[in-house]
């Protein structure tokens, strides 16, 4: 709902406030109660973000989550299944509060239209009008490929294209119309730029050629992803977004602010 870990966390405790301040003998339905409360919380947060967010949209990348390459706990492994890519929350992150509130809720919860009226503060009909618009943008988002085995052997491909700096196999790899985002914050904003078109994203990839050897694989929201760690720490991460066999989308994270803040796997 909210791509953001810290702006998760408040919305929960909001929700947990009100629900300790109510008397809930009186809620007859009390999941629909919280999803209800939780909802109109996470609007009012994503209203305000949108009102003092002063950056760019397309150059902030959603937090992500990290978690072992190499993880096999079953609990884990179905948290993973059910994750939403970056892709998806960058795409989530274009919608207006209202139309990423109900469509989140609806296609993602099957939160009916007259619970999403109440929640939104419209009529049904407008509530059903605003999750049919956030899906049409949301169609255009890539699907990954769910065979994370294929996905590792395409982003691996890929870094060793990088790293022996062969532009033909970088491009071989990647869609043609892939899409690099990076998002260098306050702190490297020379980094936060988007890079679109095979060729523009295979000339930008050969610069990761000397980082190579400090990447280590993590998973990033489920998919297949990198992260570059240095002597100093956390240089940047890397998510990676594998459909049709070809890199579609690359995600890399190179805000150090934030990167400190990643709990690493």
């Amino acid at each position: 709902m909210l791509g953001s870990l810290s702006d998760a966390d408040d919305a929960l405790q909001e929700a947990w406030l009100r629900m300790s301040r109510s008397d809930l003998a009186e809620v007859e339905n009390l999941a629909g109660w919280m999803t209800t409360v939780v909802a109109r919380v996470s609007l009012n947060l994503l209203r305000a973000r949108r009102g003092r967010r002063e950056e760019p949209l397309e150059s902030r990348l959603p937090d992500p989550i990290l978690s072992s390459a190499g993880g096999t706990d079953p609990e884990q492994e179905a948290l993973l299944a059910d994750s939403v890519g970056l892709a998806m929350l960058v795409v989530l992150d274009r919608l207006a509060p209202a139309e990423r509130v109900a469509f989140v809720l609806h296609d993602m919860f099957a939160v009916p239209f007259e619970e999403l009226a109440a929640i939104t503060g419209r009529t049904p009909t407008a509530a059903r009008q605003l999750a049919s618009r956030a899906r049409r943008r949301v169609r255009g988002a890539p699907t990954p490929d769910r065979d994370r085995a294929r996905q590792r052997a395409v982003v691996d491909a890929f870094a060793a294209a990088a790293q022996r700096g062969d532009f033909e196999a970088l491009v071989g790899v990647l869609d043609p119309d892939v899409v690099l985002r990076s998002d260098g914050g306050a702190a490297r904003p020379e980094e936060s730029v988007i890079v679109r078109g095979v060729r523009a994203v295979a000339d930008r990839a050969r610069l990761f050629a000397p980082l190579t050897a400090y990447a280590r694989p993590v998973l990033v929201n489920g998919a297949i992803g990198a992260i570059v760690v240095t002597d100093q720490g956390p240089f940047a991460l890397l998510g990676f977004t594998v459909s049709g066999g070809r890199i579609t989308e690359i995600d890399v994270l190179a805000d150090p602010d934030r990167l400190s803040a990643l709990t690493l796997p």
